[in-house]
């Protein structure tokens, strides 16, 4: 049963079109204000919790008046969410890490990938699950998954797979952040390699910090400025999926192709320019980063909503060993690069 129409009242002075997306929109802001206060509440990612509420609710997207507003949300409010993640990093930020988490991140962020890649292949999946469950894993979790399936192409299980790796990678983010620093603890590393060690494998920001000053102030301020690093790198990963698909025509059905460098991609890279020279007041590059995390969760619902449960149940226990297997080399590779730069 769909629910009522919002009244002619509150709509009535609105542009047509933007008339026609409102009930869908309003709907996605619910969830996610939902998501929010019970992510605050109760500590699991928010991500996760706007994924379940939104598939719940899912008969929305079926045919009626909000069905306009939750494809728009899912699909354009989304991009303007990656984009706005630029006013979270500055420049002075990485270069004040020095060499070493660099060359951590960026061979786990390569070989994390890569190897996705050639292994998704090898299991039978599409090579691009593998990139986006490589590229949520090695860069900044659900939110990276975003980010990487607004770039490419559609293709028949795209929205299926995305989902299933938010999930994955939302509860795999929070189990790494509960048993992590007792492994940093148990290997003996101090604030500083431990740091380093979080917020170069942790996949979500909000459980780097967790997992972060939980151990220490000193630790968690280098796992969140590791881990902003790795949220960097989301433009040449973003470049890279983008030309991949485009040379190998992978999973291009019908379409046209994707631009070489998709609008929020470089909406991204400007941001984090201006936001590095220092001219932005610290309210606005705030205020920015709050609405795009509000802007990916609401569009995180609008995904949920789209999708029926029986999606996530057909996938099998193959993804799922999957991406705990990349979980556990990202891991394992950070460790050992931080053993062979001691």
């Amino acid at each position: 049963m769909q629910p009522a129409a919002p009244t002619p009242s509150l709509v009535a002075g609105l542009p047509t079109r933007l008339r026609t997306l409102f009930p869908g929109m309003l709907a996605c802001a619910v969830v996610a204000a939902s998501a929010t206060f019970l992510s605050q509440h109760y500590g699991a990612p928010v991500m996760l919790f706007a994924l379940i509420l939104g598939i719940a609710m899912n008969f929305l997207s079926m045919e009626g008046v909000c069905k306009p507003g939750i494809e728009f949300t899912a699909r354009h409010v989304l991009r303007w969410g990656v984009a706005l993640l630029g006013l979270r990093i500055t420049a002075s930020q990485v270069v004040a890490l020095g060499w070493e988490p660099v060359v951590v991140v960026a061979v786990c962020l390569v070989l994390t990938i890569g190897v996705s890649m050639v292994v998704a292949r090898w299991l039978g999946f599409n090579v691009l699950f593998g990139l986006l469950s490589g590229g949520a894993t090695a860069i900044c979790g659900a939110s990276a998954a975003l980010a990487l399936s607004a770039a490419l192409p559609s293709h028949p299980l795209k929205e299926r797979a995305t989902l299933f790796t938010v999930v994955g990678v939302s509860a795999l983010s929070t189990l790494t952040m509960i048993f992590y620093p007792m492994l940093a603890t148990w290997l003996g590393m101090d604030a500083h390699t431990a740091g380093v060690f979080l917020g170069a494998t942790i996949h979500d920001v909000a459980q780097v910090v967790g997992a972060g000053y939980g151990m220490s102030q000193a630790t968690g301020d280098t796992a969140t400025l590791v881990k902003l690093m790795r949220v960097a790198a989301l433009l040449p990963v973003i470049l890279f999926a983008v030309m991949y698909t485009r040379a190998t025509g992978t999973a291009d059905v019908g379409g046209a192709r994707p631009p070489l460098l998709p609008w929020f991609a470089v909406a991204f890279a400007v941001l984090v320019v201006i936001n590095s020279t220092g001219w932005l007041p610290a309210a606005v590059s705030s205020t920015g980063s709050d609405v795009s995390r509000w802007f990916l969760v609401a569009a995180m619902a609008g995904i949920g909503m789209k999708t029926q449960l029986r999606d996530l149940i057909d996938v099998g226990l193959k993804p799922v060993v999957f991406m705990v297997g990349e979980t556990l080399f990202i891991a394992a590779l950070a460790i050992g690069m931080l053993r062979w730069l001691a």
